[in-house]
């Protein structure tokens, strides 16, 4: 069954079942003090969760477009992505546990035809937050799961938040078994050998964490995610995704153009292209910082690939064409955005040859200076500064030390690089932390203060004034916004001077449901309208600012404190940053 296929049964089946299909949230998110990307299907509907009421109702389905980067470095094994698309389906205060587990055995078994002696299902086994799941277990034995293929586990295993803060809740998973034997006589679905593959996860979100412990929520939601490339590969009898129609035609033309045969760079092009098509797709462009990093170290880690595999990298237009026809049945966009996507792709990889290049000039360098010295092996710190620094591959530096008959210590060089991924993991973490899945107070006056300040900036600046990104942690936010010039020392304070005016007046904010094409002769700040559905949610904060927006928001401008820009700067090629502080 193809992937398109999988997706078009998941979402007529939970509109059949009163489900209202919305469509999919940008990877990038715009008027929202998200994360860097959207990760989950979950993140653009955290204040619905929270008791807000959606405009389409308590019964919502749609498919995710999702990037998550944590896990770059491991794309090349037989299972992880970047870019994957997750199906959803939510009841927001509607149906719970009993529902949602007879719809999901019901969409296994007879609308994709698994049969239901492949499936295994876990569910929360209790703790002192939460008691034993066994409204779960009568479920999923009433729906025809017998007693030895239903498991027990704790937190670790069953249970789901985003983030440390946020709502959560326990879960029950469902697992299809590959037929492989077991690896042993206590092997189960937590076991990681293959012979289980997790396919679909229902949360049963009614708690919410913060640093004091859990607390309930007002209602209680269930969120649920399905992998549609994972449950692609399963149905068609795929040992990994690469095999699918959505990576195949780019792994076939890779091994007819290529000169080093390496499965592994294979997977790692295919999959980083495909990643980076689809963030140029929803607006992102390469930079040194955060979102545009992502895509630059994509590009940069898919060129040196080319590379290894001894492809011409002029025929790289040819595969992104080839990636882009593959994927198009699902985004039917692509083929307007493709010649951007080309030429995007193109400019990065042509900068990074640039930087091989100066690479290579450094490390003459060196091993000039060792040849003088008579010093014959190759610092490990060495090795980590040409690819921290100048974006030098790894392996380039130990082949070209070889040639040069240096010896260079890799298992020295993989542990400074393990710290470094660390650090990095870290990081990346810390800026998923804090946007619409952390809902503290604070981060919720920081969200209505990038109204606010959105706002003032169009007064001070101009109407061509744009969001085009924000972050928000417990400590500061960040505005990324449409502007070609610095801002002077009296624009910055003008702007300043009009939030805290705002903020003064205790402006109240208020909200309102309507048709999109309503809201934007209304007059409401919007980018990418056709990403919103039908009825769409608008903020207002007194008569200074209209936005599209899911929210959540102070009452009143007033509750907000004292807003300070600590910080100016260029993001990106027309783009200038703030970072601010209420105080």
């Amino acid at each position: 069954m193809k992937a398109i296929e999988i997706r078009n049964k998941y979402l007529n089946f939970f509109k059949n079942h009163g489900h209202t299909i919305i469509p999919s949230a940008p990877l990038i998110p715009e008027n929202d003090p998200s994360v860097l990307f959207t990760t989950a299907g979950m993140q653009p509907l955290v204040p619905y969760l929270l008791g807000q009421k959606h405009p389409s109702g308590t019964r919502l389905t749609d498919f995710q477009k999702c990037v998550r980067t944590n896990d770059i470095d491991e794309v090349g094994d037989n299972c992880h992505l970047t870019y994957f698309e997750m199906l959803g389906n939510w009841s927001l205060g509607d149906y719970f546990r009993e529902e949602s587990i007879a719809m999901s055995y019901e969409f296994l078994t007879k609308e994709l035809g698994i049969p239901k002696e492949k499936l295994s299902v876990s569910c929360f086994k209790g703790d002192d937050d939460c008691p034993r799941d066994e409204i779960s277990y009568e479920a999923w034995k009433k729906a025809g799961i017998p007693d030895e293929r239903i498991y027990f586990f704790g937190k670790s295993e069953n249970w789901w938040i985003a983030g440390e803060e946020g709502p959560c809740g326990p879960d029950t998973e469902m697992f299809y078994d590959t037929g492989k034997e077991k690896c042993s006589p206590e092997c189960n679905p937590s076991c990681n050998c293959g012979k289980y593959v997790e396919i679909w996860n229902n949360v049963f979100m009614e708690f919410y964490k913060d640093k004091n412990g859990y607390s309930k929520l007002k209602q209680k939601n269930v969120d649920t995610g399905l992998g549609l490339e994972r449950m692609a590969m399963l149905l068609q009898g795929k040992e990994t995704p690469y095999e699918t129609e959505l990576f195949s035609p780019v792994m076939e033309k890779l091994k007819n153009i290529e000169t080093i045969d390496n499965i592994q760079s294979r997977r790692i092009v295919a999959e980083h292209l495909r990643s980076s098509i689809m963030i140029i797709n929803d607006g992102g462009t390469p930079s040194n910082v955060d979102r545009g990093y992502i895509l630059r170290r994509l590009i940069r880690r898919m060129t040196r690939h080319l590379n290894k595999l001894g492809i011409d990298l002029n025929s790289l237009p040819k595969l992104i064409e080839t990636s882009i026809d593959s994927i198009k049945e699902l985004y039917p966009e692509l083929e307007n955005k493709k010649e951007n996507i080309i030429n995007v792709i193109i400019e990065e990889k042509d900068k990074f040859i640039k930087t091989l290049k100066n690479g290579e000039k450094e490390f003459e360098k060196i091993a000039n200076k060792m040849k003088t010295s008579g010093k014959k092996e190759l610092d490990t710190d060495i090795v980590f500064n040409l690819y921290e620094t100048y974006g030098f591959p790894p392996e380039v530096t130990e082949e070209l030390a070889k040639e040069q008959e240096l010896i260079v210590d890799m298992t020295d060089f993989q542990k400074l690089f393990k710290e470094h991924q660390d650090k990095s993991r870290l990081g990346s973490e810390q800026k998923f932390k804090g946007g619409l899945a952390s809902t503290g107070d604070t981060e919720i006056k920081y969200h209505t203060a990038t109204h606010l300040l959105n706002a003032a900036l169009k007064v001070v600046l101009g109407d061509h004034v744009h969001q085009k990104g924000s972050n928000i942690t417990a400590e500061r936010m960040r505005f990324d916004f449409s502007h070609g010039a610095k801002m002077t020392d009296e624009e910055k304070q003008k702007v300043e001077d009009l939030v805290n005016k705002w903020i003064s007046q205790k402006l109240d904010v208020t909200i309102q449901e309507m048709p999109k094409e309503e809201a934007i002769k209304s007059g409401a700040e919007c980018m990418f309208i056709e990403k919103y559905p039908d009825i769409v949610t608008v903020y207002s904060i007194g008569n200074v600012s209209k936005e599209l927006c899911g929210g959540p928001h102070v009452q009143n401008t007033g509750e907000l404190g004292h807003f300070k820009i600590k910080k100016e700067e260029a993001s990106s090629a027309g783009v200038r940053r703030i970072k601010a502080i209420l105080e």
